[in-house]
């Protein structure tokens, strides 16, 4: 293996790829007098520039491997071919960053191998490696980059032909990369300089034939030393050709001879540093999270389920429910671990351990059809992801489906109607306090899952859990100042939906219901409150006020297209009987039937004050049961 420890390189190529770690004030003086590689504190993290040739041959040795956190190979042709032209033109090709996994920490995980034959269809997971407990080198950064040099060299890449069927063999021809050593690109329309192609055996023979192009296979450099290149170029007919030896000697010269790459190795075996060091790191392409990570922990672990795919699959189906919604992977994740009664469920490596992994692949059926009645639930409370504002809210009703072992049939049911009520106005108060779900969301669902654990009666344990809730200071009784916040709610907020339906608990909520302005938004413009002679303080007064919640209300979807622009007294007098249009005023806390803006202001103070006592009386206290 080529030594990644400690001693000076020979000297500084042209290419060298330097990874820079910024020395803090109190080392420079240190790392600027040391000889070799650079001292941080009790570090030694950049290891001795080395060549592409060795490197690739300690992949081929499964010396340099990789961990469970990588993705899969990602890039397609056209970036191999530029890596390849970035290569010969000496360019930096990016940083490289590896971590020496000690024996005791290299047990806990799988490994493995780079991608050297990709096949889109038969073969596009890398194969694990069955490692003896050793410690082992694993690239933390720069897996798609060698292992694009690895096909590349040693390889083939097969994906699917555009246009052709999905699964069908002739769909993926195999490919290599060649090298035209005849001509240069004089700067392509990507910019390039070399002519590096992937192309199947019969497409590089037919362009062969051309007088402009002699298609050297790159392989064929890869396994040669320098006295055998001119060897090479006779076998291809250009013995003869300066021009070509060049380019040819050149790609086995940034190959085998130019010490163009340097490692940046960390050595701590504290896996949380090392997690975060890889998603900082890799935020400079497409952002991972640690969710990703983990994921990606999970996927080795399972022995008969591909986590990823499932994991995928249930969140797509989730947001698919009702309106939609837009669950996350981290959440579905975490979710997971509380569903499965794992003790600890932050988001550390530790926890998703083998057997933790194992308990989660087991429960998983049970899990995913608990998360699915979960999200039904939150649409027949009238949620979706355009009016949900924290969506972790999914966890606790999760949660207690999945203790319960309830079915579908619980949506519906008379005998759970009490039960789905207050189950159902927890949820919409959570939604409506701001700072729930926020910092201690951990601890929170800790709370949550032990009171659930603990109810004796089989209902949702209301009581116990806002207790408790009140206890960590998430109480969702709303003081003055909270009522003053929640009043200030607009149209088109997240809460703002929460808010009216736990204020007027008549809704239906499974029936589709918009937010609606009691006096029409076009009514109110500026150019007809000129028009109708109010003064610029009224108007701005007025423009202020028609977003806001003492002008909101919720009615049914098909009502509330059917209401269009009328001014509510004229719409509800057409609309209902007198008594019919009393009993809408009262249910809907409406204190007079505006029909002239300039009777708004008066209307919307008077609601204001209605709506303020309201909420003290629906929220301002502990447990209040909605009427359906």
């Amino acid at each position: 293996m080529t030594s990644y420890n400690n001693s000076t390189a020979t000297r500084t190529p042209r290419s060298q790829i330097i990874f820079c770690v910024p020395v803090p004030e109190t080392d420079r003086s240190l790392a600027q007098s040391s000889q070799g590689p650079t001292f941080i504190g009790d570090t030694v993290p950049f290891q001795p520039s080395t060549t592409i040739k060795r490197v690739l041959n300690d992949i081929q040795k499964k010396e340099l491997v990789l961990p469970a956190i990588q993705r899969e190979f990602v890039w397609d042709a056209s970036q191999i071919e530029m890596l390849f032209d970035s290569i010969m033109r000496g360019y930096p090709i990016g940083q490289f960053l590896s971590w020496k996994v000690e024996p005791d920490t290299s047990r806990l995980f799988k490994f493995y191998d780079f991608m050297r034959n990709f096949h889109e269809w038969d073969t596009p997971h890398n194969e694990q490696l069955d490692l003896p407990t050793q410690s082992v080198v694993a690239v933390l950064d720069g897996q798609q980059r060698l292992t694009a040099l690895n096909i590349g060299l040693r390889g083939s890449f097969a994906d699917r032909t555009p246009g052709k069927w999905v699964g069908k063999g002739s769909s993926y021809p195999v490919r290599r990369l060649y090298l035209n050593a005849l001509a240069e690109l004089q700067q392509d329309e990507r910019g390039r300089e070399f002519d590096f192609r992937m192309l199947t055996e019969k497409q590089a023979v037919a362009a062969s034939r051309t007088s402009d192009c002699q298609l050297i296979p790159v392989s064929e450099v890869f396994d040669i030393e320098m006295m055998k290149v001119h060897e090479l170029l006779i076998n291809h007919g250009l013995g003869n050709d300066a021009a070509a030896g060049r380019r040819v000697y050149e790609l086995h010269r940034a190959v085998h001879t130019e010490q163009s790459i340097t490692f940046y190795q960390e050595e701590s075996q504290e896996i949380e540093r090392v997690l975060d060091i890889f998603v900082r790191v890799n935020s400079q392409g497409a952002v991972l999270s640690h969710s990703d990570l983990l994921l990606s922990i999970a996927t080795a672990q399972w022995e008969t389920r591909d986590a990823r795919k499932e994991i995928n699959t249930l969140i797509d189906r989730l947001n698919r429910i009702g309106a939609g919604f837009n669950f996350r992977r981290d959440l579905i994740l975490k979710a997971g671990l509380v569903l499965a009664g794992i003790t600890d469920f932050s988001f550390k490596v530790q926890n998703f351990n083998a057997e933790n992994m194992d308990r989660l692949e087991a429960e998983w059926d049970g899990i995913s059809a608990s998360l699915a009645l979960a999200t039904e639930l939150l649409y027949d409370f009238g949620l979706s992801s355009q009016t949900l504002p924290a969506a972790s809210v999914l966890i606790p009703v999760a949660y207690y489906v999945h203790t319960r072992q309830l079915s579908e049939s619980y949506r519906a049911s008379n005998v759970d109607r009490g039960d789905r009520s207050l189950l159902k106005s927890w949820v919409l108060r959570s939604q409506v306090s701001g700072g729930i779900w926020g910092a201690g969301l951990d601890t929170l669902l800790r709370d949550l899952r032990s009171a659930i654990d603990g109810a004796s009666g089989g209902g949702y344990p209301v009581a116990e859990i806002e207790k408790r809730m009140a206890a960590r200071n998430k109480s969702l009784i709303m003081n003055d100042e909270e009522i003053d916040d929640l009043l200030s709610l607009a149209y088109g907020h997240q809460r703002t939906f929460a808010a009216l339906a736990i204020l007027f608990p008549h809704v239906n909520t499974r029936n589709v219901h918009h937010v609606d302005h009691v006096y029409p938004r076009a009514l109110l413009a500026r150019p007809r409150l000129k028009k109708a002679g109010l003064t610029d303080h009224e108007i701005e007064l007025i423009q202020q006020r028609t977003n806001m919640l003492a002008n909101l209300e919720l009615l049914e979807g098909p009502e509330n297209i059917g209401k269009s622009d009328v001014d509510p007294a004229t719409w509800l007098r057409s609309r209902y009987s007198p008594e019919h249009v009393g009993t809408h005023m009262e249910l809907h806390k409406l204190p007079t039937l505006p029909v002239d803006v300039r009777d708004f202001n008066d209307f919307f103070e008077q609601r204001s004050k209605l709506l303020r006592d309201h909420i003290k009386d629906v929220l301002g206290s502990h447990i209040n049961l909605p009427a359906n």
